[in-house]
């Protein structure tokens, strides 16, 4: 077992350890020489690196995806912590254990699939049963379906990440389809379970998160609708206009033109299924942004550009909003650190507090 992990990694000390290298560009200084800028990490999370000295006699040696032993100080810039680079090499796969490098869901994959496929046998329309079922039987998307991440980065980017996302959507569909009698839970749940379905093919994790070739031709959601089709070769009697319908809550779940769904939502069933998506996204976003904040002091986190804000770590002293004055107004312990530039409100926000200030 490696260590330290990344989790575990402190201010102004010295480690030797070993990384997953995600991602390395190879930069030049203004002397004219070169520097390594990369990203490492490990199951538990990623960290920048530079490194600055005796570059030319690694920087051919590795490359992204590959394995490292390093040897550095972790000290922190712009309020995240970044790993200078003394010594590295590259390390064979035998050297190490791969769970030790791939983040994962921390429940098991199997019994979670086996979860999902409980909730397709609750699906009482015969068609739309069938259909789920039919994708879901297939071994090799269901061995996908299991080990895919969500995402990339954003939410839960980790193995298992898929079908842990469409479980906590299958829940949330079931209690809320019954608040609202119009909608058809039938829909929802199988709108719910095959939404992200290209993502199988989409996404590679193999070694680090990326995008496959089909994927960055395509996106999900047009291969989340080959797949459909593919399998409705096998049923003939089902019904062309609910074929419609799924079709179209898998193409408008993103809900904004900008956001890539060529068409919004337009019936309540898709509607309801990206409000439900981008619900359950946003909260494992901001969960895992307050638990793998890595600032020393302070009560909110860094700037987060998919959130657009900066978030309340409430853990963090004893009253309910730490730092509020008597007024309620939230007051920065400390004189306001480099405001970040907000484009979007033209304003700035405190690194600290993340109250507005003038920017600097």
């Amino acid at each position: 077992m490696k260590s330290p992990y990344v989790r575990e990694l402190e201010p102004n000390q010295t480690v030797t350890t070993s990384f997953l290298v995600r991602a390395k560009e190879i930069r030049e200084k203004k002397t004219g020489e070169p520097y390594l800028s990369m990203s490492l990490g490990d199951r538990t999370g990623e960290i920048e690196a530079k490194m600055w000295d005796n570059v030319v006699d690694v920087m051919e040696t590795f490359e992204r995806d590959d394995f490292v032993k390093v040897k550095g100080l972790i000290q922190v810039y712009h309020n995240r912590q970044q790993l200078t680079i003394h010594k590295m090499r590259r390390m064979e796969d035998g050297e190490v254990d791969f769970a030790d490098y791939f983040p994962a869901s921390t429940r098991n994959r199997e019994e979670m699939f086996a979860e999902l496929l409980q909730f397709v046998r609750g699906i009482h329309d015969p068609h739309l049963q069938a259909l789920v079922q039919t994708i879901l039987n297939d071994p090799e998307i269901a061995r996908r379906y299991a080990l895919a991440p969500a995402a990339k980065q954003i939410h839960h980017a980790y193995l298992g990440g898929l079908v842990e996302h469409v479980l906590s959507l299958c829940h949330l569909a079931r209690m809320v389809s019954v608040h609202y009698p119009s909608v058809d839970p039938d829909l929802l749940m199988a709108g719910v379970i095959l939404h992200d379905i290209g993502k199988i093919y989409e996404l590679s994790y193999d070694r680090s998160f990326g995008y496959s070739t089909e994927g960055q031709l395509l996106g999900h959601m047009v291969i989340g609708l080959r797949i459909i089709a593919d399998a409705l070769r096998a049923l003939p009697d089902f019904p062309p206009r609910l074929r419609t319908l799924l079709e179209h809550m898998i193409v408008s779940h993103h809900g904004r033109l900008e956001f890539g769904s060529p068409k919004l939502p337009q019936f309540p069933e898709a509607l309801m299924l990206h409000y439900l998506d981008d619900m359950d996204s946003k909260m494992e976003c901001m969960r895992a942004l307050v638990e793998n904040d890595k600032l020393v002091d302070g009560h909110f986190t860094v700037f987060n550009g998919s959130l657009e804000r900066v978030v309340l770590k409430k853990a963090n002293g004893a009253s309910a909003v730490p730092g509020q004055t008597e007024s309620g107004k939230l007051k920065c312990p400390e004189p306001p650190q480099p405001a970040r530039f907000l484009l979007r409100w033209n304003c700035c926000a405190c690194r600290r507090c993340g109250r507005p200030v003038k920017a600097m």
